[in-house]
């Protein structure tokens, strides 16, 4: 979904930042199966989210439904923010319970992935 928005944005600037963040997702994955491994032993199976999916189709009706300009860019970044902060709340609820259940190397790891989005959403606003 990343590397569609960096292709349907019409800035150069704001495109180089959804595909920055598209690298920084694949080592988030990474990190989360590093997580489940070193703590359970046990090998992750993906799911599919319909709460991200329904966030992934609006923007993808935003590209969709509007010209390659700077109104689409703003549209773009709403979408991309509302991804943001619903992993903001995910990776938030994942470092509390890795804390209360004392998993110190996935808190760490945890908090590591929840300060990049942070950081995402900061350079969006």
């Amino acid at each position: 979904a990343l590397s569609k928005l960096a292709r349907a944005t019409s800035n150069e600037k704001l495109s180089q930042a959804f595909q920055s963040h598209l690298e920084e997702t694949q080592g988030q994955i990474e990190r989360i199966d590093q997580i489940v491994e070193s703590e359970s032993g046990i090998k992750l199976k993906r799911m599919k989210c319909v709460a991200m999916e329904g966030l992934i189709e609006e923007a993808n009706e935003v590209i969709e439904s509007t010209e390659k300009n700077e109104v689409r860019d703003a549209a773009l970044i709403a979408a991309a923010q509302k991804v943001e902060h619903y992993e903001i709340a995910s990776y938030g609820t994942l470092a509390t319970l890795a804390e209360q259940l004392g998993y110190s190397k996935a808190l760490k790891l945890l908090k590591e992935t929840l300060d990049e989005e942070k950081q995402t959403d900061l350079k969006l606003t």
